[in-house]
């Protein structure tokens, strides 16, 4: 680990060329090193996610995370940014994988990288972790209690996905999935759902379920935290990124 890195907020071209806001986080060290696209969770683009980015950083991953609410309040706060999320069912599939696509491409054409890109993503973003993986082609990819992976929410929900079981077969790197016992989007049995889908496709899935802990076992700011759980998970994240990154 080291403490020398450089963050910055920068524009770049997204989904149907519309400019997204971006917020990375690069080592000073010279390269060659991995790099990471962080998938925020619903309540956005905010500044414990954006710690997030920086951390990568500062294990020597060069690490961006796209505003994926830049259209619907371009320079709101996160809480208002989610808000308006939220009321149109949440982010629309296709414009999700062409934003990751654009981070992904800016992140590989940096002085340093070594070519591989890897995602992450929590919560909502644990589900777009999967879908970008399953879409584009990438490195490695961590899902960190990411719903409605093989179910449909209920019709009540907000948000306004699908399951993506029909696209597991078109995972195209080693996927680690990090999971609450106590979750109930998704549940164990939705985890181990996940994990028979992925087997009959024959697909490198790695899969921990902590006991004690329930959604959101990463989110430091939140009662959901737990901390046996979070660095047991990063103890994991740290491993897998660097076997398939290095």
């Amino acid at each position: 680990m080291t403490a020398d890195l450089r963050a910055y907020t920068t524009e770049l071209t997204g989904h149907g060329g519309d400019p997204i806001e971006v917020y990375a986080a690069v080592p000073e060290a010279d390269g060659p090193h991995g790099s990471v696209v962080v998938i925020h969770h619903m309540p956005g683009f905010d500044e414990q996610t954006k710690e997030i980015v920086r951390k990568f950083a500062a294990f020597g991953y060069a690490a961006a995370m796209p505003n994926l609410y830049s259209r619907e309040a371009p320079g709101a706060s996160a809480d208002d940014a989610a808000a308006a999320a939220r009321a149109l069912g949440g982010v629309p599939d296709p414009r999700l994988v062409g934003d990751v696509d654009a981070v992904a491409s800016f992140l590989r054409s940096r002085p340093g990288s070594n070519g591989k890109v890897g995602v992450i993503g929590y919560c909502s973003g644990g589900r777009q972790s999967v879908l970008a993986a399953c879409s584009l082609e990438l490195d490695a990819a961590v899902d960190c209690y990411g719903a409605f992976v093989v179910v449909n929410p209920p019709a009540e929900h907000t948000l306004k996905v699908t399951a993506l079981t029909e696209i597991l077969p078109n995972l195209s790197c080693p996927m680690l999935g990090l999971f609450g016992a106590e979750d109930q989007y998704p549940s164990p049995e939705q985890t181990a759902q996940l994990a028979g889908a992925l087997a009959a496709h024959d697909k490198s899935f790695e899969h921990h379920t902590f006991e004690g802990a329930g959604h959101a076992f990463f989110a430091v700011e939140r009662p959901s935290y737990r901390p046996d759980a979070a660095v047991a998970g990063w103890t994991l994240i740290w491993d897998f990124f660097g076997r398939h990154l290095a």
